[in-house]
């Protein structure tokens, strides 16, 4: 279980990044590697990779053999294996090591906030070492790893388990970090200045005060004013003049080909032309450059930008075909079915109950964001899965042990 919290510090967190001391000793590889090896060596039947193997393991089973056939037919072949080799074989054997790991609802618990920790280290480090300006440096930008957008997502889906931390703690002390860890990650997350992120934020805040019924209703309630003053006390005369372009007609996203909407609907047209297979894993920035309208422009003496997909859910179908985005999307779904049949076994009013809902509302951060946001092979959305089918083991299990007894 150490193994495992340092991998997702270190995964997820990128604090090997954010210390460069760290760095030095490889964690990524010692504590991967580590964890694989003590897992594999462990005998106890809780850590049998039986009880992981749900709907949800399966879809993602199924999206990585998807993916390999995929590799073949990528439009470059130069970075066709990267993605698959280099990135997603390491990121499912993980998913089952830490689904597979955990032993009750308190081993859940401790990955939880793990990875509540790594985001309010990550928050701490920004807020301390950038510094916003005028015109263009109202906002923060390229971050470690992450770019401000894809931090303001990974915020919005840790934040779920500040609220958990503050009403299950066991101590003042333990309440008083998860009100700083809350209010720290708001802060930092207005920094942002992400458009995305303030939608996810919206869905999040949606779902704990109407979904999220495992607590009560004054500390949801109070959680979202919390939020919402760190936010307004933070927040620019620019920020709002930014939010307030979301809808706006007259914003790039909409009109210009570069923009969000215009590269959505290309990659919708990627996905028609290649309905099977794709473009290729890793390859939607290359159909951009090889395959869009505005392509042969290079032959000419133009520069083309090679687009990222800035959609998650159009980024997969894409690169995958329709068959990849249907895996993609089962996936997710199946482990939003999991965590409500999990919060149903253990009852109303129990941790197990509040951690379900919790993860569950970190997910929805997660697949809000994700519309914006290339995100599909990201550790974030592969450590919040493999929460949720720990709660399905877990819970499962201890339901079958239950009615044996």
């Amino acid at each position: 279980m150490i193994c495992i919290a340092g991998y997702v510090l270190v995964a997820v967190g990128r604090v090997h990044q954010l210390f460069s001391v760290v760095g030095l000793f490889r964690p990524a590889i010692l504590m991967g590697a580590l964890a694989i090896l003590l897992f594999f060596s462990d005998g106890r039947s809780i850590r049998r990779v039986h009880w992981v193997l749900v709907p949800t393991t399966r879809f993602v089973i199924a999206l990585m053999v998807w993916m390999a056939l995929s590799t073949p037919g990528a439009l470059v072949r130069g970075t066709r294996f990267d993605l698959l080799l280099g990135n997603f074989v390491k990121t499912f054997l993980m998913l089952l090591v830490i689904a597979a790991g955990v032993r009750g609802i308190r081993d859940v618990e401790r990955l939880a906030m793990t990875y509540l920790a790594s985001a309010a280290i990550y928050a701490a480090v920004i807020v301390s070492r950038f510094d916003l300006g005028e015109g263009d440096s109202w906002r923060l930008g390229d971050l470690y790893y992450y770019d401000a957008n894809d931090f303001a997502t990974f915020l919005v889906t840790a934040m779920p388990l500040a609220l958990y931390v503050i009403h299950r703690a066991r101590t003042s002390y333990q309440r008083v970090l998860g009100v700083a860890a809350l209010a720290l990650m708001t802060l930092a997350f207005v920094r942002t200045g992400s458009r995305g992120g303030f939608i996810a934020l919206l869905a999040v805040v949606l779902f704990v005060n109407v979904g999220y019924r495992a607590i009560r209703l004054r500390w949801r309630v109070t959680a979202t004013v919390l939020v919402a003053l760190v936010v307004v006390a933070a927040a620019s005369e620019r920020y709002w003049t930014q939010m307030g372009t979301i809808m706006s007609d007259a914003d790039y996203n909409r009109s210009e080909e570069t923009g969000r909407m215009k590269i959505w609907q290309r990659g919708v047209g990627y996905m028609l032309q290649y309905p099977v297979f794709g473009v290729g894993p890793n390859n939607f920035n290359a159909a951009e450059g090889r395959l869009s309208p505005f392509a042969e422009r290079q032959q000419l003496g133009r520069g083309v930008k090679w687009n990222a997909a800035h959609n998650s859910y159009v980024q997969v179908g894409a690169e995958l075909g329709i068959p990849g985005l249907l895996m993609f999307v089962g996936m997710i779904a199946s482990a939003f079915v999991a965590l409500r049949r999990s919060s149903r076994r253990v009852g109303t009013g129990s941790a197990g109950a509040e951690l379900t809902q919790a993860v569950s509302a970190s997910l929805t951060g997660f697949v809000v964001g994700a519309f914006f946001l290339s995100l599909a092979y990201s550790e974030i959305l592969y450590t919040l899965l493999a929460l949720a089918i720990a709660l399905q083991k877990v819970t499962g299990r201890a339901v079958a042990v239950g009615a044996d007894r």
